[in-house]
């Protein structure tokens, strides 16, 4: 986030919407790819970034700046990521054995129809992005949001016991147990960190079963953020189990949603002027 984003703030705070426009504009990525890594697939990732966004705009006159506003945003796109029931996986959870089983009856012959032209490799590669957030699932969501924080988005102890409400020992307490448990299912399960699943062996599965559409890659259309960007994101995540390099390797991905647009709309809504009354 800018470093002058405290000053943005608080002329948007005060009512000036090109200050307001360029928050929204700085935060929609972030608030993305959290959303993205928390609910598992970009339709859902994409929903829950607009209502996130709608949140953190009708509440930012409540921002005292008893804390970063960086922090502020986290804890509101947490707090919502957590208790978000209307994704997929809130409806159809997952555990660990299940998604065990699940990869072990998951290899049968690829057929050329199930491909539908496309290459193998650009498949495969879809299937990793995807199976990489489906298997973020296998945690529970305070969990997830855990080790989300701590291994993919690099954020310390202190700071991540204040947006999650618990003491920074704590935090560093349940990021350990998590990084142990998806650690110890990537050592047997998945290719990338030794076990013995291939993505590209999966290819067929998940095609038939409608997991994979090869006229529908989401996350090859996903634009990806700058490398200067990623490498920001990165840095702190070079200290993570071996293990867990699947997930340093995910990309970050640049929100689908136009702010102007958004702020159009959302400024012209029946819903902002209730909130606004109430």
């Amino acid at each position: 986030m800018d470093k002058n984003m405290e000053k943005w703030v608080a002329k948007a705070i005060e009512g000036d919407r090109e200050a307001l426009e360029y928050i929204l504009i700085d935060i929609r990525d972030f608030v993305f790819n959290l959303s993205l890594r928390m609910l598992g697939s970009v339709a859902d990732a994409e929903d829950a970034s607009q209502d996130i966004l709608v949140k953190i705009m009708t509440s930012l006159s409540t921002f005292r700046q008893e804390s970063q506003f960086k922090t502020w945003v986290y804890r509101i796109a947490t707090n919502y990521l957590i208790d978000y029931k209307k994704s997929m996986f809130a409806q159809h959870p997952l555990d660990f054995d299940f998604y065990a089983n699940d990869i072990r009856a998951g290899f049968i012959d690829t057929k050329e129809e199930l491909l539908m032209g496309v290459d193998k490799k650009v498949l495969a590669e879809e299937l990793k992005m995807s199976c990489t957030n489906v298997m973020l699932q296998c945690l529970d969501a305070p969990t997830r949001c855990i080790f989300i924080l701590g291994t993919m988005f690099g954020i310390d102890s202190k700071t991540a016991g204040e947006i999650l409400g618990m003491t920074p020992a704590n935090y560093r307490q349940k990021l350990s147990r998590a990084r142990r448990k998806m650690a110890a299912f990537l050592s047997e399960h998945c290719g990338l960190s030794g076990g013995y699943c291939d993505c590209e062996k999966r290819i067929g599965y998940a095609a038939k079963q409608h997991r994979l559409n090869p006229q529908k890659l989401e996350f090859k259309t996903l634009k990806q953020l700058d490398s200067d960007v990623l490498m920001r994101c990165k840095a702190s995540m070079e200290e993570i189990d071996e293990l867990s390099t699947v997930f340093d390797e995910l990309p970050k991905y640049r929100s689908s949603l136009e702010v102007k647009q958004f702020l159009e709309q959302l400024l012209q809504s029946k819903q902002l002027k209730e909130v606004q009354h109430y």
